[in-house]
């Protein structure tokens, strides 16, 4: 019972231990240390759900690449984000922290661009988290619209609608980040169950019932849906599919402060949730092309979504339907850790004052011991951004676009700033350097020795110059104002605003991850 991650399982020598850890990054501990190894693991792969984002998003990859595409498209992205959170991981065990990125980038970039950039990584990783949270809410509620499509085909599509289920799914995510917050370690351990076991339950009767296409449509059948100039330009605009998939990796460093032994069950939690939700995505990709059917039915589907028309054509509206309540319950359990982790990068960078209001933003509720003015402000802004949906899809696709761009965007900065440090031999082993405040880095526990280490670590910033270059591209090569890709405009607004607030604001009481306690503690 101890990985359900009850603090009252932590050991005095235990907690006494990661205090010290995080008094050597100059942070006081003010959460509790309520998760284990296993209920983070949980956390992790559900925040990521892959097999069932590939399903939610099978349209994406389909049309830009096709069958063929999907699959190794899928092999990239798995490899690709591999590499990067191993690379993320042994960051994560040198600074395990809850700001994470711009942490990060503070204590690796020079003196004199140590400030610019940790302020404009820690502006990426916020908005990055907001948009997942707006992009998980509306995409339940559209979700649930379409299941209600699916059985009663006379229902027209509002967004209003949409829009009333999306404040739904985040009254959900608030109540159990808030009021329920206590049972949150035992919650992401049962989720995890069942994120496990049903991929089971929709893997073994969609593949027993359905009828299967040849292994020729799967593995050899391109397409160029978007009629760019080559196939290989099409599998890269695709690719991003994939990568959506995987998203949301780095949620666990958010909760670097609330995980015992951090230094080394982030990593590790961060990495086992990849490799099993890469199994589990993999194998339903392979499944759902092989049953796939009629394409041109699947995609004309009224309820939008592809998936739910290849399950009910291949088992039953029944069946179907039943398949399809279960992706959209992890679907909703993806917003609640969403809401959670965003609302700690949120609190962590209000807590180093590089946010507007961040006196508010980085209060911590003294019972609960929760961000709550955070939360509270993550839910609003959602909220309110899903107005624009009312409006128009367009708009709304467009603040969301900001969720590759901009966590991508941050992940680069500082694994860049990593593979320049350990190719300049600028690292401690532990046990020769001071605290990290100091001005010295030292690995952590958890790390790739020598040239292997330098190769992932390179590996994964090409991956990631790859990613955010075509996260730009829209997916059509003659876009029209409802298919173009905005990322690009909201992402340079975004980078604008926060040098806007530095200049008046922000670099006077802005200096990079503040220090609230000296340690002696060395590593």
């Amino acid at each position: 019972m101890a990985e359900l991650g009850a603090e009252k399982e932590l050991g005095g020598s235990n907690f006494d231990k990661d205090k010290d850890e995080l008094a050597r990054l100059g942070k006081k501990q003010v959460l509790k240390r309520n998760f284990g190894f296993v209920s983070m693991l949980g956390f992790s792969c559900t925040v990521m759900v892959t097999w069932e984002g590939l399903l939610v998003l099978f349209a994406a990859g389909f049309q830009n690449g096709g069958p063929a595409g999907l699959v190794y498209g899928f092999i990239v992205a798995f490899f690709g984000t591999l590499a990067t959170f191993t690379t993320m991981g042994e960051l994560a065990s040198m600074a395990p922290t809850a700001g994470g990125q711009y942490h990060w980038v503070s204590m690796l970039a020079p003196p004199s661009a140590q400030k610019s950039l940790s302020y404009a990584t820690g502006w990426l990783t916020v908005t990055g988290w907001q948009a997942i949270v707006a992009s998980g809410g509306y995409l339940c509620g559209t979700l649930i619209q379409g299941l209600i499509v699916l059985n009663n085909p006379t229902y027209t599509f509002e967004r209003w609608h949409g829009t009333l289920l999306f404040w739904a799914v985040l009254l959900v995510a608030f109540v159990i980040n808030t009021v329920l917050n206590s049972l949150l370690p035992q919650f992401e351990v049962l989720v995890l169950l069942i994120h496990t076991l049903g991929f089971f339950a929709v893997l073994i009767p969609l593949v027993h019932l359905a009828p299967h296409g040849t292994t020729s449509d799967v593995f050899e059948l391109f397409i160029n849906g978007g009629e760019w100039p080559t196939m290989g330009l099409s599998f890269f605009v695709g690719l991003l599919g994939n990568v959506f998939a995987f998203l949301g990796s780095d949620g666990v460093v958010h909760m670097s402060e609330e995980i015992q032994n951090p230094s080394l069950n982030v990593p590790r939690s961060i990495l086992t949730s990849i490799i099993i939700n890469g199994t589990l995505g993999f194998s339903m990709l392979i499944a759902v092309l092989f049953c796939l059917g009629d394409p041109e039915a699947a995609f004309a589907t009224p309820t939008r979504y592809p998936f739910m028309e290849i399950f009910a054509s291949g088992i039953g509206v029944k069946g179907g339907t039943a398949m399809a309540s279960l992706v959209i319950v992890l679907g909703i359990s993806a917003s609640i850790g969403s809401l959670t982790s965003s609302s700690r990068m949120t609190w962590a960078f209000a807590r180093d004052r590089g946010l507007p209001f961040w006196k508010q933003l980085s209060i911590v509720e003294p019972r609960m011991k929760v961000p709550l003015v955070s939360i509270v402000v993550i839910t609003i802004i959602s909220c309110l951004l899903s107005l624009i949906n009312i409006g128009s899809s367009t708009a709304f696709n467009a603040i969301i676009s900001l969720t590759i761009a901009g966590l991508y965007g941050s992940y680069l900065v500082c694994c860049s700033l990593l593979l320049w440090r350990r190719c300049t031999g600028a690292i401690s082993l532990p046990g020769e350097g001071s605290p990290i405040h100091y001005g010295t880095l030292t690995w952590g526990p958890w790390r790739l020795r020598g040239s292997f280490g330098i190769a992932v670590n390179a590996f994964a910033c090409v991956y990631m110059v790859i990613i955010i270059f075509f996260s730009f591209w829209p997916p059509f090569a003659r876009p029209n104002k409802e298919t173009m890709n905005y990322s690009v405009v909201v992402t340079g607004g975004v980078l604008i605003f926060s040098v806007v607030y530095y200049l008046i604001r922000a670099r006077k009481v802005y200096t990079g991850p503040v220090v609230e306690v000296i340690s002696d503690v060395t590593n």
